[in-house]
This record gives structure tokens, sequence and C-alpha cells, in this order.
């Protein structure tokens, strides 16, 4: 796809309706805070699309979720967190579960989904230490965390220089997006800098992220062996270009989930071949999921963006994200034996018995698509398992090139405890009971 007809997708979709926050009043509302405008458009507009058309295919397929159906009710925060907390005020009532899509606006809902005992559901992202459940018991962030994504990498990294004990001496650059997101990997990364004895090298950029000149010309002045890169929107595709224009080699230059995606590499060209990321659910449109979108969806016009655009990478985060949720409605239906009733409290419910077997994704017409995720009440991550992919410029595609890999789960454990218990302390909390 040429990176114009990417731009005028884009627009087009930002132009258009939702197709699901149109529909008659539905049993089971799910709000969706979105960002279908802004500088970070480019990664919101795929994301909600492949969410809104998940459950577009639920409803035309199966009359929704156990025949009832879904209300994807859309609010545009422009990746704003104050705009975030005013679309979840406006939209909690009745709602089974919260989308932050933001980092920043997920620490602002923490304490107010604590209250009004609605779920926050966290893909890949938002505050790590809500791993421990007994802590963050509204807060849900399967398959994967930021410290889990830092570690995969770096574990990565040992790979390829032929063990752990050969990153002794190694300088790895971390470039982060200066806000509550970019800045979730260091703790993780500084730890096990300390541990393995590689130097960290911290370049924050601020946003949004177009003005990386003197970042670049550093990382071509002090020669890290690696980087790293926690990035979001324009910055992504600015630090690949920037990198490609020093050849930086690509093989060696890894971005967390969210600077892994079409968006990211297309502006550079050929320059940005063999770039790596991490990434939870595969890239591509072979898997039989998609045919029955295809069918029920975009064939009788009701796509929520371009059909070209289906399957790639943030289209199928957002897929996943609502193949989650899903689930996790029907688990809470299976154990409540409810139906359109359900609370919150209820889909909280649902969360913890959260169980997506590897079967249950073939079942589902999504075999091989991500690695199987269970959640408990004391862990609401899973296992925190990621891959890493490769962008091929010559074929315009991405390939998983590893098998999903675990983190650090000792050190990750270690972190997310001292978190948890220093937020208990200050707020004055005290740990819920797992049964």
């Amino acid at each position: 796809m040429h990176f114009r007809k990417l731009l005028l997708g884009m627009a087009t979709a930002a132009l258009a309706l939702p197709t699901l926050a149109s529909t008659a009043q539905a049993d089971l509302i799910i709000p969706s805070l979105i960002y279908r405008t802004g500088p970070y458009a480019a990664g919101g507009i795929p994301w909600g699309n492949g969410f809104n058309d998940y459950f577009a295919m639920l409803n035309a397929r199966d009359g929704g979720i156990n025949g009832v159906r879904v209300d994807v009710r859309e609010c545009e925060t422009a990746y704003n967190t104050q705009q975030g907390v005013e679309c979840y005020e406006a939209n909690k009532e009745g709602a089974l579960v919260m989308t932050p899509r933001s980092t920043g606006i997920t620490y602002q809902l923490i304490p107010r989904a604590s209250v009004d005992e609605i779920p926050i559901f966290t893909l890949g992202y938002g505050r790590t230490s809500a791993t421990d459940g007994t802590t963050f018991p509204w807060v849900f962030n399967p398959p994967v965390t930021y410290w889990d994504g830092a570690s995969v990498m770096i574990n990565y990294i040992a790979e390829q220089v032929g063990g752990f004990e050969n990153l002794a001496g190694k300088k790895i650059a971390l470039v982060f997006h200066n806000s509550a997101y970019g800045k979730e990997p260091i703790r993780t990364l500084e730890s096990l800098a300390e541990t393995y004895g590689f130097e960290l090298v911290q370049l924050p950029v601020d946003h949004p992220g177009q003005e990386q000149r003197a970042t670049w010309l550093q990382i071509r002045r002090d020669q890290p062996d690696w980087v790293l890169m926690y990035g979001w929107g324009v910055m992504n595709q600015v630090a690949i270009q920037e990198a490609a224009s020093i050849r930086y080699p690509m093989d060696h230059f890894i971005g967390v989930w969210w600077s892994g995606s079409e968006n990211d590499v297309l502006p550079a060209g050929a320059g940005a071949d063999g770039y790596l990321s991490a990434t939870f659910s595969a890239a591509g449109t072979d898997f039989p999921v998609f045919a029955e979108i295809m069918t029920h969806v975009y064939d009788a016009g009701n796509g929520a963006g371009e059909r070209e655009r289906v399957g790639e990478v943030i289209y199928n985060r957002g897929l996943l994200e609502a193949v989650i949720i899903s689930e996790a409605i029907r688990t809470a239906m299976e154990l409540t034996g409810k139906t359109d009733d359900l609370t919150g409290a209820d889909m909280r419910m649902g969360f913890e018995h959260l169980n997506i077997t590897a079967e249950r994704l073939a079942e589902l017409g999504l075999e091989g698509f991500a690695d199987p995720i269970a959640v408990a009440c004391a862990n609401h991550t899973g296992s925190g398992r990621a891959a890493i992919q490769q962008w091929d410029a010559d074929t315009g595609t991405w390939s998983m090139v590893t098998d999903f890999i675990d983190p650090d789960h000792e050190l990750i454990a270690r972190l997310i405890a001292e978190d948890a218990e220093a937020y208990r302390t200050e707020n004055s909390i005290t740990a819920t009971a797992c049964n």
C-alpha cells in the first residue's frame, strides 16, 4: 500500500461515523474511548476499526454474544487525558468495561473505576503494577505489560549476542515518549542493566515527537549496540526515518508493540527494511475470522474503515481487544447465569476467570493469532509473553521471527509487588483477598 493511499484512508475513516455507535439501543454497553483526531489518530483509527468490526460481525452473525447484542459507544478523546476523563464520566452509566487506550487516561481512571465498580481493560498498556489484582481489583491488562515487553526485548538481544553474559559492556539506548507511557519501562531496564552489566542510555522525546534530530545525532555519536523505542504516533515515523538517515542498522532497532505498525515504517520506504518490534498479535488476514468479518460486515457495507486496511497491525490489536472483552462477557454469563442484565461486578468476575486457550482461539478462527490468555484474581495480566516481528519493505509485510518469549518473571513480579505496595501506602488502601 502506498503511503499516500494510507493517509487518504485515515482521513476517510476519521470522517466516517462509527457503524456500531449509531445502532439501536442494545443490551451490552461497551464505551470505546478512541482518538480519530489529533497527532495520534494514525494509530487510533485502525484500533477503533478493528474493535468495531469484530463486534459488528458478532451482532450480524450471532445476534451479539449468546444472542445479546453489543452496543459500542465511541467517545473521542484526541488522546487528551482530560477529554478521556470526560468521556468516562459521560459514558459510565450501564457500562460493562472501559477501554482508555492511553496510559495517561488510565492513571486518572483507576480510582474512579474502583468507586464506580467498572472494570478498566488496558490491552498491553497502562499501569503495569495493575497486574496485582489484590491492589487493583478493577483493572485488567492482559496479555502483556510494558515491563514484560522491556524484559522480552532484552532476552531477545541476549539471544542474538550469544547469551546474557555477553550483555556486559553493551550500550543499549532507550528512545521514549516523554510521558507516563514512555517512562513505564525505565525501572525494568535499569534493573536489568544492573543485573547484566549493560549501559542504559535514556533519550526522552517530547510530545508529539516530530523533533528528534538531536536525539539521533547523539545516537550516531554514541553508537549504541542496540536501540529500543517506546513511541506512539508520528514519533515512531520520525524515529525510523532518522535512524535510516544515519544508517543505523534496523535489525538492531526494536520498538515496543505500539511502535511496530505499517504507519510507522511506510514513510521511511526501503530504509525501514529489517526494523523490529515486539508484538502480542499476528499481522495479516490469514485467519478464518477475517472471512467472517468480510462476509457479515464489509460485504454488507457496514465496515468501520477501508476493506484493504483490514489485517494491519493496529487493526488486529483492536480486534484482539474485542475478542478478549467478548470472551470475558461469555465467561461472566456462564458464571452468573445472566445475559442482558450483567453488571460491572459480573464483568470483573468474567475477567478474573478468563481462559482463552489455544483450542478456543482456533474455535474463534484465530489459531496462532496470539498467545493463550489466562487471567486470575491475583494475576490480571497472564503470561506476559511477547514475540518479535520484523518488517520486510520489499513485500510490505510484518512477520514474526520468534516464538512467544517469556519475560524475567521473577524480576517483574518483584517490581510489581514493590510498586503495588507503594500504591497501597500512598492511597491508604488494603489489599483485597482472592478466594
